[in-house]
């Protein structure tokens, strides 16, 4: 709390003295409460903050651009996402076929049983949300599936999927 220090002056004249300017009162401000409460917010928020690990997705890039990998195109499911989040896949060289977002694991699960060295290539048009991306590659981990690689979508990619949809 505060307070005020009065001194020893009470304030008073005495006849035939000149006229004194009055003393200036001291003020002394008590900071114990406002510690008080800066400790009690400090200890408020440390024990309400949630202490976890921001989730994060590691993707390994290849030293180079020019790192090649062989893979046979029986090994290659290629999915394709377009710009209204439409969802199309290929193995090896055949021509895109959609599928129903909702439908796509349960399609990577049974590819996953049939073939182990199944090898996956993501392609994204440009004006697709990053969102269907990272719900495809959450797809892809439900099934187990480790090994994909992310690439743009081509030109003649996006000339075979309105083919692919109708």
């Amino acid at each position: 709390m505060a307070g005020a220090d009065l001194g020893g002056d009470t304030g008073g004249r005495k006849k035939g003295k000149k006229k004194h300017a009055k003393k200036r009162q001291g003020v002394r401000v008590d900071m114990t409460p406002m510690v008080d409460v800066a400790f009690l917010l400090l200890t408020f928020f440390m024990l309400t903050t949630v202490m976890r690990k921001q989730q994060t997705l590691e993707i390994n890039l290849p030293p180079n651009n020019e790192t090649k990998v062989d893979i046979a195109e029986s090994n290659l499911l290629t999915i394709l996402v377009n710009q209204d989040d439409s969802v199309f896949y290929s193995t090896g060289t055949e021509k895109p076929q959609s599928i129903a977002f909702n439908g796509l694991e349960t399609y990577l699960l049974k590819l996953a049983a049939q073939n182990s060295k199944l090898v996956i290539l993501l392609k994204f048009d440009r004006k697709s949300k990053y969102r269907m991306m990272v719900d495809v590659i959450d797809k892809l981990n439900l099934a187990k599936l480790q090994r994909f690689s992310i690439a743009p979508m081509t030109d003649n990619d996006k000339k075979l999927l309105p083919k692919a949809s109708s």
